[in-house]
């Protein structure tokens, strides 16, 4: 049987909790203000509404966090990219007047000389709602880059 947990981590659940919360606390800095874990939000389409809940948030902007890696061998993570799409539908189908971010691990693959999120963003781009930013968080080096839409101006705090 083959384990598909995050080497060095007790589970994929916990991996995800941990990054969460320290994205939780970076975009504090970032952002200057408070932030919450777990924002409900109603979305939906035609009048018709359901409570989401966003992983981060606040009044005036929703998060959503993954901390998902190419697999091993470089190959693409094509389940873990279905739920990034699913991600994308929700940002969609939230009330405009929120400022949208999908922060994810910065996650390199040498072999494709691009992060997982360059990646993402270039094969996904039909997906991606046109508000909704992404942000790389290079957690070791505390700095992020928004890559979509695509800037050249990093962040360090």
């Amino acid at each position: 049987m083959t384990n598909f947990q995050r080497i060095g981590s007790s589970s994929n659940a916990v991996a995800g909790k941990n990054f969460e919360y320290a994205a939780k606390i970076y975009l504090e800095n970032v952002l200057g203000r408070k932030l919450t874990l777990s924002k409900i939000v109603e979305v939906g389409i035609s009048g018709i509404k359901k409570c989401h809940k966003f992983d981060i948030g606040d009044d005036e902007t929703i998060i959503e966090c993954k901390t998902h890696r190419w697999t091993i061998g470089d190959r693409v993570p094509s389940a873990k990219l279905t739920v990034w799409n699913e991600a994308m539908y929700y940002f969609y189908l939230a009330p405009k007047n929120f400022t949208k971010i999908f922060i994810i691990e910065k996650h390199r693959s040498e072999k494709r000389n691009k992060t997982l999120g360059q990646y993402y963003v270039e094969k996904y781009k039909h997906f991606i709602p046109d508000d909704v930013e992404i942000w790389e968080l290079d957690e070791g080096n505390n700095c992020h880059e928004i890559i979509k839409p695509k800037t050249m101006i990093q962040s360090i705090y």
